[in-house]
């Protein structure tokens, strides 16, 4: 029987990596608007232009960040999408199929289990921050790799930092036990997340689809 469930790790809407960033932005601007108070002609106006700019970098940072909470209808049956986003590519082999999914800087960049199990592995390799369309990025760029024992056996999340993404943060531990929809970490700035499952389940989605976390079906047995 499905049962919903709401993530509660997080008390506020926003990850705390982001509430510090505006935070700086915002003090900036600030800073910036007290200066041009003080003074006249074109260092009052570059000041004022540069205050206004710190300003919305504040607020696209927090726009960035956001970390509503969401009602996960949780199902042993199904596979959650990990990430939102779009579906870039779905590749198969003998015995594997990988679902690749972009997300652009204006998705929400919240990583979650597609499905409960235990962290089995986690494998972090720094790299290089090639375009996600890039065919190298998925092997060049910083990525980690979060391998999960499941039911459905093992499934693996690999989050690939982007051009501008600087940062992969992974908020679990080997040994780990996760439930379905729960929180598992986060990209900044625009990224993609691959998501390895055994070639004999029934994939819900096609290439171009776009996929919320936690809330898309991507497979089922």
């Amino acid at each position: 029987m499905n049962q919903q469930q709401k993530n509660n790790t997080m008390k506020l809407p926003i990850v705390k990596e982001g509430v510090l960033i505006a935070g700086i932005f915002f003090f900036i601007a600030l800073f910036c608007y007290t200066i041009s108070c003080l003074l006249f002609g074109w260092f009052h106006l570059i000041l004022n232009l540069f205050s206004g700019l710190f300003f919305i970098l504040s607020f696209f940072i927090l726009y960035f960040y956001r970390d509503p909470e969401r009602i996960i209808v949780t199902d042993d049956n199904h596979l959650l999408s990990p990430a939102d986003g779009r579906i870039l590519e779905i590749q198969k082999d003998s015995d594997r199929q990988i679902i690749k999914i972009f997300m652009s800087p204006l998705n929400m960049h919240i990583q979650r289990a597609p499905i409960a199990g235990t962290i089995k592995s986690i494998h972090y390799n720094k790299g290089r921050f090639l375009p996600a369309f890039d065919k190298r990025a998925e092997i060049e760029n910083e990525q980690n790799v979060i391998e999960l024992s499941t039911s459905y056996g093992n499934i693996e999340i690999k989050q690939i930092a982007g051009i501008l993404a600087r940062r992969i943060i992974c908020w679990v531990n080997n040994g780990d036990k996760v439930t379905q929809g729960q929180r598992i970490g986060t990209i900044k700035l625009g990224s993609q997340v691959d998501l390895s499952l055994p070639e004999y389940l029934h994939l819900k989605v096609k290439t171009s689809d776009k996929v919320k976390a936690g809330i898309t079906i991507i497979a089922e047995r």
